[in-house]
């Protein structure tokens, strides 16, 4: 429970500076961005929650890996967590944010794994879907995972929406034995 406090305060906090700062919507989707990157590599995550390696040096990574990709606020916001050797929470610290920023607008989040980056129309078009869908106003957040092959994997809430080939051609492959 303490942890989850810890990761509540942090998320609060995240989204208080990049609301005064003015820069919510900017900040809220680079920080996603970063979470799913750092959770997809082994080598980033293990180097920024490194206890052994000095946290001047973790926040120097964050600062070349972000660099001119994220606004000064997200690299400060990213560089003060890792800086407090919380890194290892940093995924769930922007879920939380994320789900705050989302509910400030009165909306629920749409975490889509697609093949390939979709642009604003079809974002667009998703975000229409995935309402009808859930009966919620939805914003997405899209994570691109080759492994998909094609079409999206949608999670709104605990609701799963899997239009992926993969998944249908598991379901040919049923149907066939």
């Amino acid at each position: 429970m303490i942890e989850d406090e810890r990761i509540h305060g942090y998320a609060t906090a995240l989204f208080e500076v990049a609301r005064v700062e003015g820069s919510l919507d900017e900040v809220e989707d680079e920080l996603f961005r970063f979470a799913r990157t750092l959770e997809g590599n082994d080598e980033l995550r293990s180097v920024l929650t490194d206890d052994a390696v000095p946290a001047e040096r973790r926040r120097g990574v964050v600062d070349e890996l972000l660099g001119d990709r994220a606004s000064p606020v997200t690299s400060n916001l990213v560089g003060l967590v890792v800086g407090a050797g919380r890194a290892r929470d940093l995924p769930a610290i922007i879920d939380a944010l994320v789900r705050r920023a989302a509910a400030a607008h009165d909306r629920e989040v749409a975490e889509v794994r697609a093949a390939v980056p979709l642009d604003d129309d079809q974002r667009e078009r998703l975000a229409r879907a995935l309402g009808q869908a859930t009966g919620k106003d939805v914003e997405v957040k899209v994570i691109v995972d080759p492994s998909v092959l094609g079409g999206i994997v949608a999670q709104v809430g605990d609701t799963v929406i899997d239009g992926t080939i993969r998944t249908k051609l598991n379901q040919l492959r049923e149907t066939i034995r």
